[in-house]
């Protein structure tokens, strides 16, 4: 009894900002756990569900149901989300647009070492599907705007934030898209901030910068497929349909495209250069200096995160064939994934795994993609996007660089860029070069990370509602 006295006499002398701070971050908490153990899977998770969880928060922070629009198509109606309008005092300003998307990569309870879909606190670090890609963000942004409602602010501009499903999957619905070309005005905005990069930190763990996407390449699936007439497996034939499919796969795989440098990547490589350091750091601005640096391309070309910044990659990615162990296979078909440098076309990268392959009997085919096409130039760096992003980082970070990067994955922000709505990756999440394993087996992100993200972006999302023209 004594102790309990003693420590409710204790939170009593805390301060009032303490005790604020305390259920502020019980709050966000909450909302992150609820959004990580949601399944928003495609195969069996409900984005709309989410979508309605989130809006019944919003609803309990006092926002009036006419700032909150869910959406979905009668096609897929697991596939909603939400848009919330933060409404601004300057009605000539133009509105920011705040983008993430709801929907997860599968995960399998067998292959995890911990549940995937119930978030687990363990050694500095949550884990479970989605505590990176995107649950992070939505979480914060969800968490801004009721933060904001809480303490009154009034911003210059409106605030919109449009919650999405489908970026992950690759079905023909793709919310982000659907939004942009059915209900552009509720995305209206004169520049969006997304996902899309994330700190670097080294291998113990100390920040060397943190990364603004500056541009993103084009994902891109191909299907490779041979079609045979089989036959007896105790009679085997030279003309076997998966011998023709590896074949293909084995030219694709030792294929490297063309080296590109572009403003983004020309800009991480010459201001990285001098972080990095030693020979890789002088290959880096030697290679940003003159792109026909054959020497400085083949070096950074061995490190898979600069190989994928510096050229189009295809790699296989699924492979299904045969019908039975005894039988001659009829049919084998492969899927080829393939991020596209800007500028360049996916019909001239077709025809390239088709020269490639220089098979007839393989068929290869360009799969529909559900988010916006077309070739989007890079969004324009100025110092009304970057200057707040620079002060807000050097405050909570001093002396990290901030850094221009060119995403070699593709993002929702594609649908809006091509919509003509300039879209900016920044999360202020740091990470290794592993990036959390996002994607992958026991996905994960730094419990301080998380955390110091939630407060750049509150801060950074205030400074650019309240800028001048």
């Amino acid at each position: 009894m004594k102790r309990l006295l003693a420590g409710f006499l204790a939170a009593l002398m805390l301060p009032s900002s303490a005790l604020a701070q305390s259920a502020d971050e019980a709050a966000f908490r909450a909302l992150y756990k609820e959004l990580v153990e949601t399944n928003t899977t495609f195969s069996v998770g409900d984005c709309t569900l989410l979508a309605d969880k989130i809006a019944t928060r919003f609803k309990a922070a006092g926002f009036p149901d006419s700032n909150l629009i869910p959406f979905s198509t009668p096609e897929w109606p697991k596939s909603g989300g939400l848009i919330v309008n933060y409404p601004g005092t300057d009605r000539n300003a133009k509105a920011i647009l705040l983008l993430a998307h709801l929907d997860v990569v599968e995960a399998k309870r067998e292959d995890w070492t911990r549940d995937p879909f119930t978030l687990i606190e363990e050694g500095g670090y949550f884990y479970g599907r989605g505590t990176h890609d995107d649950k992070s963000q939505v979480a914060i942004w969800v968490d801004s705007l009721i933060r904001y409602r809480q303490e009154g602010f009034k911003p210059r501009r409106t605030i919109k934030l449009a919650l999405t499903c489908g970026e992950e999957s690759s079905v023909p619905f793709n919310g982000a898209s659907w939004l942009m070309a059915n209900k552009r005005e509720l995305m209206d905005a004169e520049f969006a901030l997304n996902e899309g990069a994330w700190g670097q930190l080294d291998e113990q763990g100390n920040r060397v910068a943190l990364l603004v996407e500056a541009g993103e390449k084009t994902s891109q699936n191909f299907s490779l497929e041979v079609i045979n007439i089989g036959g007896h497996s105790s009679v085997p034939l030279p003309d076997n349909a998966i011998y023709h499919l590896t074949d293909a796969i084995r030219a694709i795989r030792g294929h490297q495209f063309p080296v590109q440098i572009n403003d983004a990547n020309s800009a991480y490589l010459s201001r990285m250069a001098k972080i990095t350091g030693g020979a890789q750091g002088a290959a880096m601005a030697g290679l940003a200096a003159n792109p026909m640096d054959s020497k400085a391309a083949a070096l950074l070309s061995k490190i898979p995160t600069l190989n994928a910044m510096l050229r189009t990659t295809c790699v296989a990615t699924q492979v299904n064939a045969g019908h039975a162990p005894n039988a001659l296979p009829q049919r084998a078909t492969a899927i080829v994934n393939c991020r596209i440098f800007p500028g360049v076309s996916r019909d001239a990268v077709r025809q390239t795994l088709i020269d490639l392959i220089a098979d007839p009997a393989v068929t290869v085919t360009r799969l529909k993609v559900a988010r916006t096409e077309g070739d989007e130039p890079p969004p324009p760096l100025t110092r009304k996007i970057m200057g707040p992003i620079e002060k807000v980082a050097g405050e909570i970070w001093p002396g990290v660089p901030v850094v221009p990067v060119l995403q070699a994955a593709a993002t929702d922000g594609r649908a809006l860029s091509a919509g003509g709505i300039p879209t900016y990756g920044v999360s202020g999440l740091f990470f290794q070069a592993d990036l959390g394993n996002i994607h992958g087996l026991n996905e994960r992100v730094g419990v301080t990370s998380l955390f110091e993200g939630r407060e750049f972006l509150y801060r950074l999302v205030k400074l650019y509602a309240n800028q001048q023209n």
